[in-house]
């Protein structure tokens, strides 16, 4: 019965997962962004400049923060990861298990 709920689990996880999958890849873009503009703000020494990155900071870290939708897909592949970690934990207590 374990198993068949780490199945359904898993199924369920990674439909999550799939249907999110454009919004982890938006959400990659922009914490790009985010980090590209804060690596810039960092080397520079204008002022100017310094305002023109944080502006680009702030575009990433909005575009970030009003992703819902990929957070949800990150949360189903943490769940993805913890019911694949069960399910070998399973098939290792299984090699093991030399009951009489």
């Amino acid at each position: 019965m374990k198993k068949v709920l780490l199945i359904i689990g898993a199924v369920i996880a990674a439909a999550v997962l799939l249907a999110n999958l454009g919004s982890l890849l938006v959400l990659a873009i922009s914490v790009a962004i985010g980090y590209y503009g804060l690596r810039r703000f960092i080397l520079t020494d204008s002022i100017g400049a310094k305002i023109g990155w944080g502006v680009v900071i702030g575009i990433g870290v909005c575009i970030s923060l009003s992703n819902l939708p990929a957070l949800i897909g990150l949360v189903a592949l943490a769940v993805l990861y913890y019911l694949y970690r069960a399910w070998k934990k399973d098939k290792e207590a299984e090699k093991f298990d030399y009951t009489l």
